[in-house]
């Protein structure tokens, strides 16, 4: 992804467990709240620093097993936005690069089933 792609709308529904992103470019990406607390980017989750900027794009298509709600967002720096959860969790940054490469629409991931 080009760095000058950023967020220009962010939009949570804990209810319909959701977050929305518009994107510059007019790309527009959905991701399950489930998906996106199990793709945590910090290192704790992550399991140790080896594994840093890898995600697993499927655990947006499987079945929730747990329900995670999102309590508030806080802009980092014009790079990264860091979700607090009603889990407690909230040490993942989530960077605008790491977000649209994780995108889980048709157009970016072809491959979903």
């Amino acid at each position: 992804m080009q760095s000058d792609i950023i967020p220009t709308g962010i939009e949570v529904s804990n209810g319909d467990q959701v977050l929305e992103i518009e994107w510059s470019d007019g790309h527009h990406s959905e991701y399950s709240l489930f998906g996106l607390r199990k793709n945590c980017p910090c290192v704790m989750c992550r399991g140790g620093h080896g594994n840093m900027n890898t995600f697993d794009r499927s655990l947006f298509f499987v079945e929730p097993t747990q329900h995670f709600e999102i309590e508030d967002i806080k802009q980092i720096g014009n790079h990264a936005i860091k979700i607090f959860w009603s889990d407690g969790h909230n040490n993942g940054m989530y960077q605008w690069d790491t977000l649209r490469d994780m995108c889980p629409c048709e157009e970016c991931y072809p491959e979903q089933e």
